[in-house]
C-alpha cells in the first residue's frame, strides 16, 4: 500500500510506501497551497483541495499525469476532502462559504450542497454509507 500527502511548504503532493520506502513527489508543478488528498485506488485517481491564489478540486491519475480542476468556481477556502466509493462522488467542505459539497468524481458535474451552515469554520469531512461525519475547529 501507499501513502499520500500535501506538503504545505514546497506546495507538493509526495507518495511514498507505508513503510517510507519509495518516496516520491507525484505533482509539484501548478500547487499553490495544496490542503488534502483522498485516493481512489481502484479508479486510479487522486484528488486535492487546492487554498491558494485560485482555489480549486483537482483530480490526476495516481501518477500526477493528466490533471484536471473539477471546481474552480464558488470555491474559497476547501479544507477536507472525502470520497463515496459506493456512490461515485467526492465530498469536500469549505472553511470560507460554511458548507460541503459534492460532486460526481468522474465528470466533475451534478454539483450539489450537502449541509451549509454559518459560522462552522469547516476542517474535515467524511463519508461513510449513508453518514456524513465533519469537524470544525
Amino acid at each position: 500500500g501507499n501513502i499520500y500527502w500535501t506538503d504545505h511548504g514546497f506546495n507538493l503532493i509526495e507518495v511514498a510506501r507505508l513503510n517510507g520506502s519509495f518516496r516520491y513527489v507525484v505533482i509539484s508543478q501548478g500547487l499553490d497551497q495544496p490542503r488534502s488528498v483522498a485516493v481512489h485506488p481502484e479508479k486510479g485517481y487522486l484528488f486535492w483541495t487546492e487554498w491558494g491564489q485560485t482555489p480549486c478540486i483537482g483530480r490526476a491519475h495516481l501518477d500526477g499525469s493528466e490533471k484536471v480542476v473539477l471546481v474552480s468556481l464558488g470555491i474559497a477556502w476547501p479544507n477536507g476532502i472525502s470520497i463515496d466509493y459506493e456512490e461515485n462522488k467526492l465530498y469536500w467542505c469549505d472553511a470560507r462559504t460554511d458548507k460541503i459539497e459534492r460532486i460526481d468524481l468522474e465528470s466533475g458535474g451534478s454539483r450539489e450542497i450537502v449541509l451549509s451552515g454559518s459560522n462552522v469554520d469547516m476542517f474535515s469531512v467524511a463519508v461513510f454509507g449513508a453518514y456524513i461525519y465533519w469537524s470544525d475547529r
